[in-house]
């Protein structure tokens, strides 16, 4: 039987099947193809809708083709980067100083739309203008490897929710205003190498869980308001840049890795020695311990490490003798030694080895005529004012004195003996009366003292310091273990700063409230009733935009019950000066010119406060920029006043005494009735809220105060040629023009031309009225009630 006619059927059939088969191919590659169009085309609407809730920025002008994203020429502000179609990398970076985007901006909408490109490995959105919470729901971005927002106006705390990005290696949230503590949960983030976070608002200490972070290379912390120790770094191996500079980190020296290539230290709180260990690390490039207190010799091996290239030791009390024959690394480029308390003669090595290295050492005691050294009894009482040489002296007299008095006392026991208990009988004769306390110090309940003077001088106080109070808790006495709780023992971590005005220290009380202590150290003999008149003044001091007084504390001394130390208990303001939300360090982070407006009224509603809100009033502030304090919500608070107990504590063995016993005024030739003192300082503020820069002299006041005037009488592009470029196309000309008029008049030389407090207010306040009235929102004034636009400024004397 032939199988050829079914072979034949077979071809056939598989013939038909491979005719039927290529339509389905056709449309399978079709569907392919139309698929990755459609991918392309969602994932161009994403970035075409990312674009528009930038505001169309100009570095984006050239984007028009976003069909062929994955092919978009990259340059400085754009890049986007695919991988199999997907874009898994994108970088903008917008202008330098971008404004704030428009107030119908979402921050919750733009993430939503941005997690619509779920391969990104690596975001960039630098100087963008972004404002608000950064949503949790970013890492919805669950293969980020790198997050970089610098330069844009996010707030609030980082989210708790970054520690799930379990592939993040590289972390930058520079120059924003982010708050709060660092939360411990970032220690879970296994492979993060890089944190940035310079140039915000974090107000904590450190938590100990970074030094989980095993695979760390770069930990960047400056210009924040971070406190207390830092915490043992020295598991961290991989570490080589550790950046801390302008906190409030110390005392003790940090224990680090030795792999670090950079240490940046300066303006801190560290007061000790540096640890020897430091001289074996080798790898170390550039180190920065810069105006701190730090103390003990200075070590010499630095100069001499393999890899340094930069020294900067200045501003602090580094004892030790220099000699001309030490060693130094050639690659040494700039070494700074100001400002210390170092003897002998300066290193050759130093001066001879490179022509291109700087080299500073003025004001220390050094064997040269450079460079304006102090002479060599200076920098030997220096050491000894700071304890640096006399503490070992001081353990050996003490150890022969101990051993004197113990052979005396075996001598004489006997009689000692019977004197002591004739002495303690006395004792308690004549203390009976007196409270049982702790064995260093007893507390007076100062309610006890008040007079009926106070109590009739409360119907004079004016509405104002009604509605100050709000918000704060009463005024009270605190126990003097209450502060050493909130303190830690006024442990170093604690302390903030001394001046002639004593020492201040920053405490947390038991209901988690953070206060700032000043401590006062009382010179002579004076009761708690000598000082009385004081404190019924200082708890009067309760004002939304003053740093109020929360409380006191006496302690005394045993003996005779006189105080030895008052301690005042003030709210603690976290936000940084004025100044610096205006003009130093962070420009992109500077007050908008509603913003400048509002701080301005806060500041003339603190100094109407202090003239007439209490009684007696209080003049003559010296006001600076820097004494007024911003709050979370940026509320303007005077933190420095003109308070007498502040002068008669510094006053010299009971000359402050009158004879009847109660301390005398030190302060009455400041504490005359002179309002326009101060109206005079605060047209200096203004001057500095306008122009937006530094004004440090009375030369440059009068300059600018020229310009001023000038501007006043010509068009309003002369006038808004004077403001802060940062607001400059923010304010209306009506608003600019009657704060300039303020200022030129409180800067008046004659005090009687100068407005009153009340006069400046009122401008102000018609100033925020147009400058609110012209962006639309609704006409209040700074503390919500309701105004009208329409009436005109006014400038009475």
């Amino acid at each position: 039987m032939s199988l050829a006619p079914a072979a034949d059927s077979a071809e056939t059939a598989m013939a038909k099947v491979s005719m039927c088969s290529m339509p389905l191919v056709l449309a399978i590659i079709l569907l392919s193809a139309t698929h990755s169009e459609q991918h392309q085309s969602s994932q161009a609407q994403t970035l075409l809708r990312i674009v528009q809730f930038l505001n169309f920025p100009t570095v984006l002008d050239s984007w028009n083709n976003y069909k062929d994203l994955c092919n978009i020429e990259a340059n400085s502000s754009l890049a986007v980067v695919c991988y199999e179609e997907n874009i898994t990398q994108l970088h903008i970076t917008g202008e330098e100083d971008a404004p704030l985007l428009p107030r119908n901006f979402s921050i919750d909408s733009f993430i939503t739309t941005l997690v619509k490109l779920p391969s990104l490995k690596v975001l960039t959105l630098v100087s963008l203008g972004l404002w608000g919470p950064l949503p949790g729901k970013i890492v919805r971005l669950s293969s980020l490897e790198i997050l970089n927002l610098t330069s844009n106006f996010l707030y609030g705390a980082i989210p708790l929710e970054l520690s799930s990005l379990t592939t993040l290696q590289t972390l930058i949230l520079d120059d924003n205003m982010f708050s709060g503590p660092l939360p411990d949960s970032l220690s879970s983030l296994p492979v993060l190498a890089v944190l940035s976070l310079k140039k915000n608002l974090f107000n904590s200490s450190l938590p100990n869980s970074l030094s989980d972070l095993e695979n760390l290379r770069v930990l960047g912390l400056s210009h924040n308001h971070f406190y207390g120790e830092v915490p043992d770094f020295s598991r961290l191996t991989n570490l080589q840049v550790l950046e801390l500079e302008n906190n409030a980190f110390g005392p003790q020296f940090p224990k680090l890795g030795k792999k670090l290539v950079t240490l940046v230290l300066s303006k801190n709180k560290f007061r000790s020695a540096i640890p020897a260990e430091i001289s074996s690390y080798y790898q170390l490039e550039r180190l920065d311990v810069s105006s701190n207190m730090f103390v003990g010799p200075f070590p010499p091996s630095l100069l001499s490490l393999p890899s340094m290239t930069y020294l900067n030791f200045s501003g602090n009390k580094f004892t030790g003798m220099l000699f001309e024959n030490m060693s130094c690394n050639a690659e040494l480029r700039a070494v700074d030694l100001s400002s210390n308390l170092l003897t002998g003669s300066l290193p050759k090595c130093l001066l001879s080895d490179s022509k291109d290295r700087v080299v500073l050492y003025a004001r220390n005691c050094l064997d040269t005529r450079n460079q304006n050294q102090h002479p060599f009894p200076f920098c030997r009482n220096e050491a000894l004012a700071v304890g640096i040489i006399p503490e070992r002296s001081k353990r050996k007299q003490a150890s022969k004195a101990a051993l004197a008095l113990g052979l005396i006392g075996a001598i004489c026991g006997g009689v000692v003996l019977v004197g002591l208990i004739y002495f303690i009988h006395r004792r308690m004769n004549t203390n009976k009366t007196m409270k049982k306390s702790p064995p260093r110090s007893i507390t007076e309940n100062a309610s006890s003292g008040y007079t009926s003077k106070l109590l009739s001088d409360a119907r004079y106080v004016s509405q104002t310091m009604k509605m100050g109070v709000l918000g704060l808790p009463g005024y009270r006495t605190f126990s003097f273990e209450e502060l050493e709780e909130a303190t830690q023992n006024f442990d170093t971590c604690t302390f903030m700063g001394e001046g002639s005005h004593g020492q201040m220290y920053r405490g947390q009380l038991k209901d988690g409230s953070f206060v700032a202590i000043r401590c006062l150290k009382i010179k002579g003999s004076h009761s708690t009733q000598n000082f009385m008149h004081h404190i019924e003044l200082i708890m009067k001091l309760r004002h939304r935009h003053l740093v109020s007084a929360l409380g006191h504390c006496f302690e005394c001394y045993l003996d005779d019950a006189s105080v030895s130390r008052i301690f005042l208990v003030f709210e603690y303001v976290p936000n940084g000066t004025l100044r610096s939300w205006i003009s130093e360090a962070h420009p992109r982070r500077s007050l908008t010119w509603t913003q400048r407006i509002a701080a301005a009224i806060g500041i003339g509603k603190g100094i109407q406060f202090l003239h007439t809100g209490i009684i007696p009033g209080i003049y003559s502030n010296n006001l600076k920029i820097t004494d007024v304090l911003l709050d979370q919500n940026l509320v303007a608070k005077i933190s420095s006043y003109n308070l007498p107990i502040l002068e008669e504590s510094m006053e010299q063995g009971g000359q402050g005494v009158s004879s009847g016993g109660s301390l005398t005024s030190s302060g009455s030739s400041r504490m005359k009735h002179d309002d326009r003192s101060d109206v005079h300082n605060f047209g200096v503020i203004l001057l500095e809220m306008i122009k937006g820069r530094p004004v440090k002299s009375e030369t440059q006041v009068e300059v600018l105060e020229d310009q001023l005037q000038v501007a006043l009488t010509a068009d309003e592009a002369a006038r808004r040629s004077m403001v802060d470029p940062l607001v400059r196309q923010t304010c209306l000309d009506q608003s600019l023009k009657t704060l300039m008029e303020i200022c030129v008049r409180c800067l008046c030389k004659d005090r009687a031309d100068r407005p009153s407090i009340e006069d400046v207010l009122w401008n102000l306040q018609y100033a925020e009225q147009v400058q609110d009235a012209w962006q639309g929102g609704e006409s209040q004034s700074s503390e919500g009630s309701p105004v009208s636009p329409s009436i005109p400024s006014r400038l009475t004397y």
